[in-house]
């Protein structure tokens, strides 16, 4: 007996609608920082840093390649808090951890 043909979902749709049904979707949406990294925190920034993780509780985990670079950005952090957080919809970062790349 045939099948009744239904039209071809799109991939990216049935990715959406899975992580939206699984409660992934806010988990992912607020990983993108990593990606949105470089334009978030400007080029000089963005060469000397490299975001590595964003926990569940919202910490965002950042590679930085000097001690001098990691005091400058641990002052910075409330600025780039709030540059971060300022896109709605998004679930917040919470804190910045600096850690020495090796």
């Amino acid at each position: 007996m045939p099948r009744d043909k239904s039209p071809a979902t799109p991939i990216s749709d049935a990715l959406r609608s899975y992580l939206k049904e699984s409660g992934l979707d806010a988990r992912v949406d607020r990983a993108s920082v990593i990606l949105e990294w470089p334009e978030l925190v400007g080029p000089q920034i963005a060469h000397v840093t490299e975001p590595r993780l964003v926990t569940d509780d919202g910490i965002l985990f950042v590679g930085v390649r000097t001690h001098a670079w990691m005091t400058e950005l641990a002052l910075m952090e409330r600025s780039l808090l709030a540059r971060i957080n300022a896109r709605e919809g998004r679930l917040p970062i919470r804190r910045i951890r600096w850690e020495l790349l090796r």
